[in-house]
Parts: C-alpha cells; sequence; structure tokens
C-alpha cells in the first residue's frame, strides 16, 4: 500500500483547516482524484476523505477531527498519508435493521446509498432522546428509501 509523509502548517479553510496535496501527491497515492484516506499524526489515526475543492486536493479537518489528533490551526504537523481500504460500515440501530429486515426492497435501497447517506440516517435514528422523535425519523427514512426504490433511484 503507498503511503505519503507531509510536513504541514495547517491553514484555515472555513471553519476547518486541511492539508493540501499537490496533484503529484494525489497520483502517489491513487489513480482516483477523491478517496477515503487513514491520516496518522503523532500516533493517532483519523479516517478521512481526500477531495478536490475549487481545484485543490484536500484532506478536511473539523474541529473534532483536530482535537481527535490534538492539532490545532496554525500547527506545524508531519502526517502520514495512505489511502484507507478497510470496510466501511454503518452501526445500523435496532428499529432500522428491523424494518429494512422486513422490506428487502427498502433494504437494497438502503444498501444503494453511499456511506454517508447511510451513516447519517442511522445516527439520526441511533440519536434520538425520545421514543417519538425515533419512530418520526425511522418513518421519515423508511418514506424515502421507498420512494427511492419506486423511482429506480436504488
Amino acid at each position: 500500500m503507498s503511503s505519503l509523509r507531509v510536513t504541514q502548517t495547517l491553514e484555515p479553510h472555513g471553519p476547518a483547516s486541511a492539508f493540501v496535496l499537490s496533484d503529484e501527491q494525489v497520483a502517489e497515492l491513487s489513480s482516483k482524484k477523491a478517496f477515503p484516506v487513514l491520516v496518522e499524526v503523532n500516533g493517532v489515526s483519523a479516517r478521512l476523505r481526500l477531495a478536490r475543492m475549487g481545484g485543490i486536493n484536500m484532506i478536511g479537518l473539523s474541529k473534532a477531527v483536530r482535537a481527535q489528533l490534538g492539532v490545532e490551526i496554525g500547527d506545524t504537523v508531519e502526517a502520514l498519508i495512505r489511502p484507507d481500504e478497510a470496510e466501511r460500515t454503518v452501526d445500523v440501530p435496532e428499529q432500522l435493521a428491523a424494518a429494512l429486515a422486513a422490506d428487502p426492497v427498502v433494504a437494497a435501497a438502503f444498501e444503494a446509498l453511499s456511506f454517508t447517506r447511510r451513516k447519517e440516517i442511522a445516527r439520526s435514528i441511533a440519536e434520538a432522546k425520545q421514543e417519538a422523535t425515533r419512530e418520526r425519523r425511522l418513518e421519515k427514512a423508511l418514506a424515502e428509501l421507498g420512494a427511492a426504490a419506486e423511482e429506480g433511484r436504488a
């Protein structure tokens, strides 16, 4: 697996910061232009994504990720970056899992979604504090998935 070691001063990019990579550095890691990466700083790893924004290759570092890695905007940071080839899985809450098991068409629509969208749906349901909120979010997600399946988007 290819990897890249970079040393950069973290500059602000909106409310976040980012590692900025040249096209040559991206090509060292993958033939793709956007892909999941594993970034290691001071022995701490974060699963992130390299993306091209405004013509710039960057790996965004939100406030939460900076806290996880122990870095701040303005710090000079040495990082090891490599493609993240691990399977990306979503922790599906019990209620959603039961609903998906009961309807294979809706389950197929859920699996056809991007990893991030599946994660957002699952988190929205799992983080609801009240049962009524959890049920409402589950019903909304199932309705959206059913509509997507009917329209052939899944």
